[in-house]
């Protein structure tokens, strides 16, 4: 199939920008990945490949609070409008860029083979969960991460003059 999905969330068909956003959550509701990892765009009567540059979707806006019971939760709207509550069933990973740079995703939903649909979370968003940031440690790690959902997601270590060492 002629689609493209860029890096910064823009679907493109036969190299021209979709334009209508419902036509593009329409295509988002149908994308998948196969078995080997590929995304597909699949209906009842057709299934192609498409190509993605990254990641299909990209987080755009977060929004935090605290529900019953005392916990955190960030939930991220996607560029497509879908929200999406960060947890154990929608993690946050760090994953290596290039050079030093390190990039945030959050898993969207399942594809098949178990491999992830995730968005890439934009870097405004990113620095607006840095300022939600904690220090803990993990397997004897310092690290600074979030909690959203009972769950906590390292975004990265301590620097070195803040440790939180256990004494």
């Amino acid at each position: 199939m002629p689609f493209l999905i860029r890096r910064d969330g823009d679907w493109l068909y036969r190299g021209s920008s979709i334009r209508r956003k419902e036509l593009v959550c329409l295509f988002a509701g149908v994308l998948t990945r196969d078995e080997t990892g590929e995304y597909v765009l699949e209906t009842p009567v057709e299934r192609g490949r498409i190509e993605v540059e990254d990641a299909p979707f990209v987080a755009v806006e977060l929004d935090w609070g605290v529900c019953g019971g005392g916990q955190q939760h960030l939930s991220f709207r996607l560029n497509t409008d879908q929200v999406v509550t960060a947890g154990p069933a929608h993690p946050i990973r760090m994953s290596a860029g290039v050079g030093d740079e390190r990039v945030p995703y959050l898993h969207v939903r399942d594809g098949q083979g178990g491999w992830p649909i995730e968005a890439r979370i934009c870097r405004a968003v990113y620095y607006e969960m840095v300022a939600l940031a904690v220090p803990q440690v993990v397997e004897g790690r310092d690290l600074l991460g979030v909690w959203s959902g009972g769950g906590f997601f390292p975004l990265g270590a301590v620097p070195q003059d803040e440790r939180i060492s256990q004494a």
